[in-house]
């Protein structure tokens, strides 16, 4: 019986994850010699290999001295932290990479403190020690700080060291000695992670994760924990509230290399395995034997920290570029995403059309938005809010932790932005020339904030961010943004309006594009919005001078990314967005009912 191995790889962004495991497949000669199948094989969809970022968790197994072994990949980022919880169930152990320039990262911390809860025992991976003004030691001594201080066992402390570089394919003891190939890291592999436990006993497997084919439906993956599963077999499925439902494991799937392969053979405790054929099952649930069913504890993932608004596309544009346009559409997409994204809730609303999204951040939320938009829906978002608790009477909110990287001559301008959000300085360290500081904030301060700080810093600045708590209401944030100019007409934007209109504000929309009355086009100079026509010609009369027509010279239109729109929005106003645009919209497009809200206000 072939022994197992199950390790997950955890990383902060960027550390080189999805390239380790590029060797690790080549090592074990899975692909023939001309076989070209690009870089980064596991970012294999297209928003990860756009941004590259892993969002999605993988497996992939190899085979190396008679050891199977199967690798998770998990996502970086706390956004995704569901993702990351439930993976690390199917793991024995943990290979931990870090940047031996960088060091251990926040987001390095949140999915470390994850993985020794759990009792895994870590591999220290240090890469990239070919990079110049590189420090290897020393990032090795800040993992040995970081899990001391994440309360590790003895056990998890006493953990080998791993040096060299993925990109150059090379892994060995000594960072100042380059090796032939990454075997070294592969035996340590083999050497330190317990093999996975044969528990005898009826069976237990809990699902962990999510897949789908068109062809059979939904697909169960998880770990056998206890007993055996055999293929074709009656099970049980116990749901969250302990009751059970009787299916059949019609076909069942091991991981092998890059693919599924189909098994007849009865699949031991310790095997990470994909199951078809069940009816209505959700990740948490376990799979247990049809006549004696014992549920494992479900999977408990950290609550939202973030709510924004869904709602169906009403604007005087809708349907022009997108497939699916109706609330009932969104609605059922928006139920089918949480089946598989456990750190996301849905609710309905009072009205037919919007319902209210619950997500980690905004970049978990904009993930979304952005699939979605490919996929061909028209949806328009509301401003993100924090979510705000009552605990024993007093208003929380969440908090974070955040930390910026920056060149010394930018600290004060960082720590003026941070503070004046209601930031409170934590930790200030530096780094050769470089300030690392580290701040408390109140998550509502993050938002939009990414923007503001690049500015200042003169796009030096590196930010991350992870959840801290819910600690009281910080008050009131002292930050403003500046009115917006909004359309007077529906029709199409002309050269010579914007040219005159230049010294309001900045433009958002280019000469040529469509606008409709009420869309925000542009951010005024002062902080009142300012409603103004763009779509006015210039009239003609018969006197010409040559050549005076042309000189209009405009600033190019300030273009936002779907992160940046969402943060930049306020509450009365929406994002649109469609399969190929993004436009800013009021929610009242027209504007004498914009000036009898804004009467309303003032007058209660």
């Amino acid at each position: 019986m072939t022994e197992i191995r199950n390790i997950a790889i955890i990383a902060h962004v960027d550390h080189g994850k999805t390239t380790l495991v590029d060797r690790m497949l080549h090592q074990v000669k899975l692909f023939r010699e001309n076989q070209d199948i690009g870089e980064l094989i596991l970012d294999n969809n297209d928003l990860e290999r756009e941004r590259g970022i892993t969002i999605l968790s993988k497996n992939v197994s190899i085979r190396y001295k008679e050891t199977k072994i199967n690798i998770i990949d998990t996502p970086g980022h706390s956004d995704f932290g569901g993702e990351v919880e439930r993976v690390l169930n199917m793991a024995d152990g943990v290979l931990l990479i870090v940047d031996a320039f960088e060091g251990p990262m926040p987001q390095t911390r949140f999915v470390l403190q994850k993985a020794l809860e759990l009792g895994l025992k870590p591999i220290v991976v240090v890469n990239k020690v070919d990079k110049p003004n590189c420090t290897p030691d020393i990032a090795q001594e800040k993992v040995f700080d970081l899990m001391f201080s994440l309360d590790a066992t003895e056990e998890q402390l006493d953990f080998p060291t791993v040096y060299g570089s993925a990109k150059a394919g090379w892994m060995g003891p000594d960072w100042k000695e380059e090796a032939q190939d990454i075997s070294h890291l592969l035996d340590v592999i083999l050497e330190h992670i317990p093999p996975a436990s044969h528990k005898e006993g009826t069976l237990q497997m809990r699902i962990t994760s999510l897949d789908y084919s068109s062809y059979t439906g939904r697909i169960a993956v998880g770990k056998i924990t206890r007993g055996q599963l055999i293929p074709g077999s009656p099970v049980s499925l116990v749901k969250r509230d302990r009751s059970t439902v009787k299916s059949v494991a019609k076909e069942v799937y091991l991981f092998e290399g890059l693919g599924k392969e189909k098994t007849k053979e009865p699949v031991p405790s310790g095997e990470i395995c994909a199951v078809l054929g069940l009816e209505g099952f959700d990740i948490g649930d376990t799979i247990a034997d049809a006549l004696e069913p014992e549920g494992l504890e479900p999977i408990r993932v950290d609550e939202p920290t973030m709510s924004m608004l869904f709602v169906a596309n009403n604007s005087p544009f809708f349907g022009k570029d997108g497939k699916f346009v109706t609330s009932r559409q969104l609605r059922e997409r928006l139920f089918k995403e949480t089946e598989k994204n456990l750190a996301l809730r849905v609710q309905e609303t009072n009205s037919a059309d919007s319902f209210l999204v619950f997500g980690r951040g905004i970049l978990h939320l904009s993930i979304l938005v952005e699939t979605m938009r490919r996929e061909g829906y028209e949806m328009q978002l509301g401003q993100p809010k924090v979510i705000i608790k009552e605990i024993d009477g007093v208003k929380n909110e969440p908090v974070e932790y955040l930390t910026v990287q920056v060149p010394e001559e930018f600290s004060g301008k960082v720590i003026e932005q941070v503070t004046q959000r209601k930031g409170e300085i934590i930790n200030i360290d530096m780094k050769g020339d470089r300030a690392h500081l580290e701040f408390s904030i109140p998550a509502r301060g993050i938002i939009g904030l990414r923007n503001q700080m690049l500015t200042a810093t003169e796009g030096e600045a590196i930010m991350a961010h992870r959840f801290k708590g819910y600690e009281p209401w910080k008050g009131n944030l002292g930050v403003h943004r500046n009115g917006a100019l909004i359309s007077l007409e529906t029709g199409t934007a002309i050269a010579y309006s914007i040219d005159k209109m230049q010294d309001r504000g900045r433009f958002f929309v280019d000469p040529g594009q469509d606008v409709y009355a009420g869309q925000v086009i542009g951010e005024n100079t002062r902080q009142d919005d300012l409603t103004i026509n763009i779509i006015r010609t210039k009239k003609l009369t018969n006197m010409r001078a040559a050549g005076s027509d042309d000189k209009t010279s405009i600033a190019p239109a300030i273009k936002f990314s779907l992160e940046e729109a969402m943060e930049y929005i306020r509450n009365d106003e929406y994002l649109e967005v469609t399969p190929k645009f993004m436009r800013i919209r009021k929610i009242l497009l027209n504007e004498h009912d914009r000036k009898r809200q804004a009467k309303t206000l003032t007058d209660e």
